[in-house]
């Protein structure tokens, strides 16, 4: 049977999807969504232009904070892509479009701190975190009064019921 919803030639899109847009300002955003939700997502800049896609979370453990996403960019067809810590609050989530925003384009990312898959960097290191949220013009989440210092988490991770975590995948030394 042949459809005869109308459909605009330029988006794609069906009279449906148009009114449901217009109606949704009822739609909230989500406050909790799982690291599954958005591992995988593109990521692009307010213009459109596409960065790469989310690799994985990175989680402060004492603190409960996403600490970075870690963004794939570059290469061909996956291969020579090169890995970067983003900090989580650089990020604005698009839940309609299943995406995230990042305030940057392709030249930030190019001389943006980074990695390759096999060669992680230490995450836990307060100067290397620093040049990164600086890199993206972010304060670090460490220096703020809302959470526990840095030194206080130093030291809850040093603690012995907490060693054995460090051998987590992706830069997760102290």
């Amino acid at each position: 049977m042949k459809s005869d919803r109308i459909k605009d030639s330029m988006t794609g899109r069906t009279a449906d999807n148009i009114v449901a847009d217009a109606t949704d300002h009822e739609h909230r955003p989500r406050r909790v969504l799982s690291a599954s939700t958005l591992a995988g997502d593109r990521v692009r800049n307010p213009t459109g232009e596409d960065l790469g896609k989310i690799e994985e979370l990175m989680i402060d453990i004492p603190t409960g904070r996403i600490a970075y996403a870690v963004l794939s960019f570059g290469g061909f067809l996956g291969m020579g892509n090169k890995l970067f810590a983003v900090p989580w609050s650089a990020f604005t989530v698009d839940e309609r479009e299943h995406e995230l925003i990042l305030n940057a384009d392709k030249q930030m990312l190019e001389s943006a701190p980074g990695f390759d898959k096999d060669n992680w960097p230490d995450m836990a290191d307060p100067s290397w975190g620093s040049e990164v949220y600086s890199h993206y013009g972010q304060k670090p989440y460490w220096g703020t009064s809302d959470t526990d210092t840095l030194d206080t988490v130093e030291r809850e991770f040093d603690t012995p019921s907490t060693t054995r975590s460090r051998s987590f995948k992706g830069g997760g030394g102290v």
